[in-house]
């Protein structure tokens, strides 16, 4: 049968599907040219979700590096460095980036034995294979996290209804930095909803690595060589409702709408509006359940903000965990109340409050 070799940028999953429907062999070849192109090997089989670069071919060597340049443990994140008979000696007249390219071998006794540092963010997984995740300065820090942008993109390339995707951090908004996806559908297929792509992230992402906003294309911009041209990607359009505005129909919603309005710096919040539509990340969400606890004296899991992202839900949730039946909805009308009165007026309901959560 035929053999197919699958070589030169990251094969997706749409594409092993396409190649494998017509027969024969896939293998997914890995290789930078300074390795004298490829350097590992994988078979892909009929049900892969995950597509692998492989192992090393002979005489080559594979090793995943910390920033320590100590080997990091199986399923841990790391750099890709290569060595062997394949390595190039560098690049010509350019010894300086011969010398940050190319390294003294730090695990082989053999005399001027040299690694190669691609630049490639990899893992080892399971069953010695090396899976590719995106390059290395794709790393973003947000928010005090350091972030593998490449991590992100593995994970939403699994879902069934994405043909390809791209992630990064931007900031559109001076000070306001956020992660945002750009995702191609399968042909054929209608974009999946924003809540879906979250659910479908979060059981292997943490909260902040969760894109805040989602854009669908009909094809990913690419540079004159086929990258992926980042620079093109457009800025999130500002929301629009998919649904009629919806104002709030209890004092609970009424102040969680004002608090809302608040964190994301918008106008207007309807019942129904998303909290990541409206440009919502993990910081804004852990704000959002401060404010939640210090006028509901609720204590929600900050998880269940990524779950309860509009405000109907959110509220039905606080009274879901309010101590006393009502007791929320009391709160919230003193709190209103609260907001528009003189300062010796304001001390006399904020002991009224205190008496609502003290006593039933």
């Amino acid at each position: 049968g035929l053999t197919l070799l699958c070589g030169g940028e990251a094969l997706s999953v749409d594409l092993a599907q396409q190649l494998r429907a017509g027969g024969g062999t896939l293998w997914n070849v890995y290789g930078p040219t300074e390795t004298t192109v490829w350097s590992t090997t994988a078979a892909i089989g009929q049900s892969d979700g995950r597509l692998p670069i492989g192992r090393p071919i002979a005489n080559m060597e594979m090793y995943v590096l910390d920033t320590q340049l100590q080997i990091v443990p199986i399923g841990v994140l790391g750099e890709l460095y290569i060595g062997g008979v394949g390595l190039a000696r560098g690049y010509r007249n350019r010894p300086d980036l011969t010398a940050e390219r190319f390294m003294p071998h730090p695990f082989s006794s053999v005399p001027g034995a040299r690694l190669y540092r691609t630049g490639d963010l990899v893992r080892r997984l399971p069953d010695g294979q090396l899976e590719y995740l995106g390059r290395l300065d794709h790393q973003v820090k947000l928010r005090g996290f350091r972030i593998e942008l490449g991590e992100i993109e593995a994970v939403l390339a699994r879902h069934p209804a994405v043909h390809a995707c791209v992630v990064m951090a931007r900031e559109d908004r001076p000070g306001d930095q956020r992660l945002v996806a750009y995702i191609v559908v399968q042909t054929g297929q209608e974009p999946p909803a924003m809540e879906q792509l979250r659910a479908w992230l979060q059981p292997t992402l943490p909260e902040y690595m969760l894109p805040a906003a989602f854009v669908f294309l009909e094809h990913l911009p690419l540079t004159p060589n086929g990258k992926v041209d980042r620079r093109a990607l457009p800025t999130p359009a500002e929301i629009t409702r998919s649904t009629a505005f919806v104002g709030p129909r209890t004092a609970v919603e009424e102040v969680l709408a004002g608090i809302w309005s608040n964190v994301l710096d918008v106008a207007q919040v309807g019942m129904h509006d998303d909290f990541f539509d409206l440009g919502g990340h993990s910081l804004k969400a852990a704000l959002l359940n401060s404010r939640v606890r210090e006028i509901f004296r609720v204590t929600l899991p900050l998880r269940s903000l990524f779950e309860a992202t509009t405000v109907a839900t959110l509220a039905q949730l606080i009274c879901a965990h309010e101590a006393r039946p009502g007791q929320s909805e009391k709160i919230a009308q003193l709190f209103k109340r609260i907001q528009g009165t003189s300062a010796d007026e304001r001390q006399l309901l904020l002991e009224q409050k205190r008496s609502v959560h003290q006593n039933p």
